[in-house]
């Protein structure tokens, strides 16, 4: 994986919420990035991105909109989860007091060598395992 940057579920969520333009262009941009192997994800980034969208999103969006969706994203290079994964995911819980599934995210972003992550939820400026994390609509 050549990638240095992860892309947190919420970023996902924008590129396709239209009440906000500013912010679905830039993650728009960001998703682009992805697509094109630049950026890296993980399953469990689109599956709560996917979550989002079928129960959260107003109004929620059909299974079939969903899937086809996930297919447009399917290019996305994603950290695989193993016990590994989990493991310094519960690490991080431990070491920075973040939620499990925030864990796993800084747990993915860790194991596929990323140096960047971006998200609107994790606390921007701020580094876990020595990946700085950058809120791209500040």
């Amino acid at each position: 994986m050549n990638a240095v940057e992860f892309l947190d579920s919420n970023i996902l969520v924008y590129a396709y919420d239209r009440s906000n333009a500013r912010k679905t262009a830039r993650a728009r941009e960001l998703v682009r990035r992805a697509v094109t192997g630049e950026i890296l994800a993980s399953a469990q980034v689109l599956g709560e991105f996917a979550a989002t969208l079928l129960r959260k999103s107003s109004p929620a969006l059909s299974f079939h909109v969903v899937s086809s969706i996930l297919d447009a994203l399917g290019p996305i290079a994603l950290v695989p989860l193993d016990a590994g994964t989990i493991r310094l995911a519960v690490q991080a819980h431990g070491k920075y007091g973040v939620h499990f599934y925030d864990g796993l995210i800084l747990a993915a972003a860790e194991r596929g060598g990323c140096t960047r992550i971006w998200s609107e939820d994790l606390n921007a400026g701020q580094k876990y395992f020595g990946i700085e994390v950058v809120n791209p609509f500040v």
